[in-house]
């Protein structure tokens, strides 16, 4: 029996959920990474895994009507917004998990409804159904460069 890929960027999703229960405590200091070239903060980290998970089931939109995906266009990592300093309070960890567990819901109910024969069709110059879902659960990366924060309280 195949892996349904859905659920495992469900999976993936509560996994970066987890960690941002530690992040109440954020004390403004933004988390560098890769040699010092991009920096991470809670906000940053929840808007790039928002975004990733938009992005990859817009592209899978796309190829299951066989249209092209959209040119990836995202500033992404390089550009930390004014908004991605802000205080990360309770109220922002809720909204974060409802918008990110509707997210990936979503994606998974998709690639649910595309079915197994979808996932590894071949798909042209892009990546198969499957691929693309495995790399989408890296947005557990993003959480990571935040990391569990120390003192927050929470687990």
């Amino acid at each position: 029996m195949s892996v349904d890929p859905g659920t495992q960027i469900v999976d993936a999703v509560e996994h970066c959920l987890e960690i941002a229960q530690t992040w109440l405590g954020w004390d403004g200091r933004p988390h560098v990474c890769e040699g010092g070239e991009r920096i991470y903060t809670p906000h940053k980290a929840v808007r790039r895994i928002a975004d990733h998970l938009v992005d990859h089931l817009a592209e899978a939109e796309s190829l299951l009507a066989g249209e092209p995906p959209l040119a990836d266009g995202w500033h992404g990592s390089l550009v930390t917004l004014d908004s991605d300093w802000a205080r990360f309070t309770e109220a922002d960890l809720v909204e974060a998990g409802q918008r990110l567990r509707r997210l990936a819901r979503t994606y998974g109910l998709r690639l649910r409804t595309a079915g197994p024969a979808e996932w590894d069709a071949p798909r042209g110059d892009n990546w198969t159904l499957r691929a693309a879902a495995t790399h989408v659960c890296g947005v557990t990366w993003y959480a990571e460069q935040v990391g569990r924060l120390a003192g927050s309280g929470a687990r």
